[in-house]
């Protein structure tokens, strides 16, 4: 019961980081909140189970819930674009999954490729009149943050976490969802604050279809094929 009203509290402030520009904290919060869920979603997929009682903090019909949901959706859009890529990731970095430590700095490493590759030009993008593309004021530029990096980071998360489920280290799910909220700390939250927060992501979805997938998010997977190999690289000295 305490665990349940503390969650309740916990979904209280989360939410209220809507209302106004949210702190860093809360959107580290919010991340992690957002972590849970997918990994949630993923293990489900795959007929796996993790014990997470801090997932009533996301809230049903708040718009928390509605960021999770779309960024479930574009995740599936990666997936059926290159499916490969993010099944079984711990294989595909040579890594073991009896390591807290190695586990997180795999994942640490992988999405610092991700984030530090050139993929996405303002060229690449999909014409604004197209009934998918982003708005005007959606991810570009030169600052090397995307939305379609940020869910291709939540899919190699998830990723991840199936892999430890199915080798029975349901823990190290823990470790990683808190090793992506501090990675956001570190290198997203900023980038989220000027956007005004998770809720950016609603803008750059216009179209509901769920059965169209050659939407922007292709052009986050230009060169995406490398970012393992590029990963297995940063680790191989360690090992």
């Amino acid at each position: 019961m305490e665990v349940l009203r503390r969650s309740s509290v916990f979904a209280a402030e989360i939410m209220d980081a809507f209302d106004r520009s949210p702190t860093d904290k809360e959107l580290v919060a919010q991340a992690k909140a957002l972590g849970r869920e997918f990994v949630h979603a993923r293990l489900l997929r795959a007929g796996l189970s993790w014990s997470a009682p801090e997932r009533a903090a996301l809230a049903p019909g708040g718009r928390l819930a509605e960021v999770c949901t779309v960024l479930l959706r574009l995740g599936d859009e990666l997936e059926l674009i290159r499916p490969s890529i993010y099944r079984n990731v711990a294989r595909q970095l040579n890594i073991s999954l009896h390591s807290e430590s190695v586990v997180t700095d795999a994942f640490l490493a992988v999405a610092a490729q991700i984030f530090a590759a050139a993929w996405w030009s303002g060229e690449a993008l999909p014409p604004m009149e197209h009934p998918a593309a982003p708005q005007r004021g959606c991810p570009g530029g030169q600052t090397g943050i995307t939305w379609g990096k940020v869910v291709s980071l939540y899919l190699v998360a998830a990723g991840l976490a199936v892999d430890c489920v199915r080798q029975a280290q349901p823990a190290m799910v823990h470790a990683l969802v808190d090793c992506l909220g501090e990675f956001v700390r570190k290198t997203l939250a900023t980038w989220l604050r000027r956007r005004g927060g998770w809720t950016d992501i609603l803008k750059c979805v216009v179209s509901s279809n769920p059965g169209f997938h050659s939407h922007w998010l292709v052009t986050a997977l230009c060169s995406f094929g490398r970012f393992l190999k590029a990963a297995f690289f940063v680790l191989l000295p360690e090992r």
